[in-house]
C-alpha cells in the first residue's frame, strides 16, 4: 500500500475495461484504503484523488427507458412498502438518484423536501405530491417512533443509510427491469410537461443546470399529449 502509484491504480482499470463500472470503482475503494493508511501513517499522500473514470463506449450504453404507464401502476399497486418509497421519491423529485439516499426526516416538513444536490451543490425546496406524502407518512409510522431529524429516510433493516442498488431486486421481480432508477428522473420530466409546466418551471424543480434532457424528455411528453388530443377529436 505504501508504493502504490496512480499508474498501478490506471493499470488495475485498464485490465477491467470490459466491465466499465467495476473499474471505476476501483479507485473509491484504494481512497478508503489509502485514508487508513494515511492515519496509520503509511503514507503521506491519497494516490487515487483526481483519477478519471472510464467511459462507457457509446455501443454498450443502454438507453434510459421512461417508465410506461403500465409499469407506473404495476409498481404503485405490487410494489412492496420500501421500493414503493424508494420509486416514489424517484419519480416526484425529478432528482439524481444518488441524492435520494441523503435525504433525512429533518428535510420534511410534511409538505416539501429539501435538499443539497451532491453534483451540483443546488439548494432545492421541493414541494411533494399526494402520493409521495402518503408513501413517507406511511414509513414514518411504521418506524413506531419519532425519528430524530438527522435519521435517513431510506435505510437498511439496520436503521442505517441505504444506497439506491435495493430497488433493482424488486424491479426483477416484478418484471420492470427494462425501467432503471435514473429513468424515474425523465418520467418525472414528462409528468411535470403533462401537468402543463414550461421548460423553465421543470428546470427550477429538477436542478438541471442544462435543459437538454429537460427538452428531449418534455418534448417526448408534449408530443404524446398532443397525440391524444388529436386522436380525441377524430373520434
Amino acid at each position: 500500500m505504501a508504493r502504490l502509484t496512480q499508474a498501478d491504480i490506471y493499470d488495475a482499470m485498464e485490465k477491467n475495461w470490459h466491465r466499465v463500472r467495476f473499474a471505476n470503482y476501483i479507485p473509491t475503494a484504494i481512497s478508503m484504503l489509502s485514508q487508513l493508511a494515511i492515519r496509520k501513517r503509511w503514507r503521506r499522500d491519497n494516490p487515487a484523488i483526481d483519477i478519471e473514470p472510464l467511459k462507457v463506449p457509446k455501443a454498450r450504453k443502454k438507453p434510459n427507458v421512461p417508465w410506461a404507464d403500465w409499469a407506473v401502476e404495476k409498481m404503485r399497486e405490487e410494489g412492496k412498502p420500501l421500493p414503493l418509497l424508494i420509486f416514489e421519491i424517484g419519480m416526484d423529485n425529478v432528482q439524481r438518484p444518488g441524492d435520494w439516499v441523503d435525504f433525512q426526516w429533518g428535510d420534511y416538513d410534511g409538505e416539501t423536501l429539501k435538499l443539497r444536490q451532491n453534483k451540483t451543490g443546488k439548494p432545492l425546496l421541493l414541494p411533494c405530491t399526494e402520493a409521495l406524502k402518503k408513501a413517507l407518512d406511511q414509513a414514518k409510522a411504521q418506524l413506531g417512533f419519532a425519528p430524530h431529524p438527522s435519521r435517513h429516510i431510506l435505510t437498511r433493516a439496520d436503521g442505517s443509510a441505504m444506497d439506491y442498488h435495493a430497488m433493482a431486486r424488486e424491479r426483477k421481480r416484478l418484471g420492470l427491469m427494462a425501467f432503471d432508477q435514473h429513468a424515474l428522473r425523465y418520467r418525472g420530466v414528462m409528468e411535470l410537461a403533462w401537468a402543463g409546466c414550461t421548460d423553465d418551471e421543470i428546470a427550477s424543480f429538477s436542478g438541471h443546470t442544462s435543459k437538454a434532457m429537460i427538452i428531449k424528455y418534455a418534448g417526448e411528453a408534449r408530443q404524446i399529449m398532443r397525440a391524444r388530443q388529436a386522436a380525441a377529436k377524430r373520434k
